[in-house]
């Protein structure tokens, strides 16, 4: 268990989804109290994570929101989870990633495998998890739960301030806090308090990205698609493509394939309007962007539930994650990067003695996740562009080198603990949220407390030495 806070003081949480939620189980390991706010009500979470109770528009839209498809949960992220508590609970609903098979999206050609070594994956403390996005929040919604946090569901916040702070709601309900932290996702009500803008909407879109599942039983009956069920580790399946790119995984809990796809668009005004996750896209329309893919991609499209669809946008970072009256957390957003953020937000806040530490800790929170998040969102832009890079001969060959690496019986991606692929690795999956949190504390919380007591001390020395010479006079 952290260390307790001395002053402990009311966090609001904006949005009940993972990002939220792991913030609520972060700052009460840390003794804060806390309110989480979540729009959907838990009738319509319950029937969203039930696919067979999902027959409204506005079930689908929750899913499609907050609960649809898989989730791949990297070393950064589980070691965090697992460092809360949650091995157990975690493992119990996922599978474990040991390989990667990679093919080419048009016609299924086999690339190569990349095997993750026991001892490569043990020097960042965690595991690559594969599991339903239900699964993962109805796990940390327990915890939460279980550690003190109050989670309202069905309340939807229409304003937010920072003075006060405070959020209003649909009710006509204003509620109080120390510090509101936004967790809403895209077009961030919290988000565009602080900026004044919808910065997401603003933004145009570089590609589609659809989310969908595949019942097991669907895919074993097929002798096409039973293979990827009957493989001797766990494996992950990329293939790569012209402008399209597809990942397919098992997920753990439920008999499902889970199956996501890029694509730059070939028909536009399908998704122009489709700034996030939306349930009820029709499955004809998801294929019409597919473009040409090998015969079993296209067989899983068919006996695919109905997909969320989400643009892709290289959003331009944030200047302000902190308003003008210092008691507003910026947004916080997506799978592992919400974690890591729950994480740095509970650990500086564990030291919290006084009232005048909130604005330093929101500060520092911005200060230490800026970098991180710019150098991850680099490196996943990256990945993208390699998994979708258009045809020519940069493509050709970069799926040359592999086959090459492959034929040599070396992993396709050429990762070793000797490459600088793996130290490219490492700096993302070592990476330690709370240990970057107390360096901090250590280099320059600790140090300005101390000065500041300093300061303290020199003028009641300064006041005592006055007050002893006017009795002197007297």
């Amino acid at each position: 268990m952290s260390g307790k806070a001395e002053l402990t003081i009311k966090f609001l949480i904006v949005g009940g989804g993972i990002a939220g939620l792991a913030c609520a189980i972060a700052l009460r390991r840390v003794g804060h109290h806390v309110v989480v706010l979540e729009q959907y009500s838990d009738i319509d979470i319950l029937e969203a994570s039930i696919p067979q109770l999902s027959t409204s528009l506005h079930s689908q839209c929750v899913t499609g929101q907050m609960l649809h498809g898989g989730i791949r949960l990297p070393p950064n992220a589980s070691k965090v989870l697992f460092h809360w508590g949650l091995e157990r609970a975690l493992r119990q609903v996922s599978m474990t990633s040991s390989a990667i098979e990679v093919e080419i999206y048009e016609t299924g050609g086999f690339i190569g495998m990349h095997l993750w070594e026991e001892e490569v994956l043990r020097e960042t403390r965690g595991d690559f998890l594969f599991l339903h996005r239900a699964s993962l929040r109805k796990v940390l919604y327990d915890t939460a739960i279980a550690a003190g946090a109050e989670v309202r569901a069905g309340t939807t916040v229409v304003s937010v301030s920072g003075d006060g702070p405070r959020v209003k709601l649909t009710t006509g309900e204003t509620l109080l806090a120390d510090v509101i932290v936004g967790a809403d996702g895209h077009s961030s009500v919290v988000q565009q308090a602080i900026v004044g803008k919808d910065v997401l909407d603003a933004t145009p879109y570089q590609s589609l990205f659809y989310d969908t599942t595949i019942p097991g039983a669907l895919m074993r009956a097929d002798p096409q698609l039973e293979p990827f069920f009957k493989q001797p580790v766990e494996t992950m399946f990329i293939w790569l493509g012209n402008n399209r790119s597809a990942v397919a995984f098992r997920m753990g809990a439920k008999d499902e394939f889970a199956l996501h796809m890029w694509v730059r668009p070939m028909k536009k005004g399908l998704s122009d309007d489709d700034d996030g996750w939306e349930g009820g896209l029709d499955l004809k329309d998801m294929r019409q962007q597919l473009g040409e893919c090998e015969p079993r991609l296209l067989k899983m499209t068919k006996l695919a539930a109905t997909p969320a669809c989400v643009q892709v946008k290289i959003v331009p970072p944030i200047e302000d994650w902190v308003d003008d009256h210092g008691r507003m957390a910026g947004s916080l957003q997506g799978g592992a990067m919400a974690v890591e953020d729950a994480a740095v937000l509970a650990k500086l806040f564990s030291h919290l003695r006084n009232q005048d530490q909130i604005l330093t800790f929101l500060h520092a929170f911005q200060d230490l996740r800026e970098d991180r998040c710019a150098s991850v969102m680099h490196t996943e832009q990256c990945n993208l562009y390699f998994q979708m890079m258009p045809a020519g001969p940069q493509q050709e060959q970069y799926n040359q080198e592999m086959r090459a690496r492959t034929a040599q019986g070396e992993s396709v991606f050429g990762i070793s603990e000797a490459s600088e692929q793996w130290e490219q690795l490492k700096e993302l999956w070592e990476y330690d949220a709370e240990d970057e949190a107390d360096d901090w504390w250590v280099k320059w919380g600790l140090l300005r407390e101390r000065a500041k007591q300093r300061l303290l001390d020199m003028e009641a020395e300064i006041n005592t030495a006055r007050l002893r010479s006017l009795r002197m006079r007297a």
